[in-house]
């Protein structure tokens, strides 16, 4: 376990003499009264410790292997009934939202999934609920897709995750689609649904190969990361492809993952441009 009790501790055969000199010369850190975990634990979890939470939202699910778009601060929940929180940086000090350190509470009475809550994290579901609550819509979905595509949740448990959402989040349901690999490839999909253009996902071209989204049949979509391109050859690779699809007519687009998440309106009107000019459709 990333975080243990001081009562496991003991069990162990750690002294309390023991633990203050582990404490002492950096061996261990003491989070809170009677929690301790080693140095180079993740800082969200030590974080949501220290003021009396366990890690949810996109804390959680980052540390479930799963996409979220911005996971730089720390999610936490909480339960409705909580209290003697801490500041995250003195343990004795009463938690205030001026001293909270950028933490977002995530506050609620019952779990979704409470048999998949682990001592220190929520269940994947219930993160998801929190991402859905918290994050923009797209992003969630993001996390919602590669949930699923990574075999987490199934599509009864995403069921169950809408009937418990706000109604104004109903229409996220039909557009969940665990075919997409990345996050980045769901938000490429939401602009295309956001244009109201038609397009079919994962085609695959004989002289090609796989290709994320066509668009209006006339337009491919690939959802770049640096990850997948490290050296010269994956770009050699991917021209090679664009060269092929030029060949049957098809405009490529392959815009980089900082463009479609951070300036997604520039790759919309790319998309646009280039619908117009392939397919003659005119903007609304």
């Amino acid at each position: 376990m990333p975080v243990l009790h001081r009562d496991e501790l003991l069990a162990a055969g750690a002294t309390g003499r023991s633990l203050t000199a582990a404490v002492r010369y950096g061996y261990l850190t003491r989070l809170r009264n009677g929690h301790y975990c080693l140095p180079g634990t993740d800082p969200h979890l030590q974080r949501a410790v220290r003021i009396g939470g366990v890690l949810g939202c996109v804390s959680a699910l980052e540390s479930y292997g799963v996409f979220t778009y911005d996971s730089s601060r720390t999610h936490l929940h909480l339960d409705g009934n909580m209290a003697r929180l801490r500041a995250p940086a003195r343990s004795r000090t009463p938690l205030t939202r001026h001293n909270r350190a950028g933490a977002v509470l995530h506050w609620s009475s019952a779990l979704i999934d409470p048999d998949s809550a682990e001592r220190h994290r929520v269940g994947i579901l219930d993160a998801l609920y929190e991402a859905l609550l918290c994050q923009h819509p797209w992003h969630a979905l993001a996390s919602i897709d590669n949930a699923l595509h990574l075999g987490l949740v199934g599509e009864g448990e995403v069921r169950a995750l809408f009937a418990r959402a706000p109604q104004r989040l109903a229409y996220l349901e039909p557009l969940v689609d665990g075919r997409a690999e990345a996050g980045q490839e769901t938000v490429l999909r939401m602009l295309v649904v956001d244009l109201g253009l038609p397009f079919e996902l994962q085609v695959v071209f004989d002289d090609v190969g796989r290709v994320d989204i066509l668009v209006a049949g006339c337009l491919v979509l690939e959802a770049d990361s640096r990850q997948a391109h490290e050296g010269w050859e994956p770009h050699v690779r991917d021209r090679g492809r664009d060269l092929a699809l030029a060949a049957r007519g098809l405009a490529s687009l392959r815009p980089a993952y900082q463009h479609t998440m951070h300036r997604p309106m520039l790759v919309r009107d790319a998309i646009w441009g280039l619908i117009n000019q392939q397919a003659g459709f005119r903007l609304r």
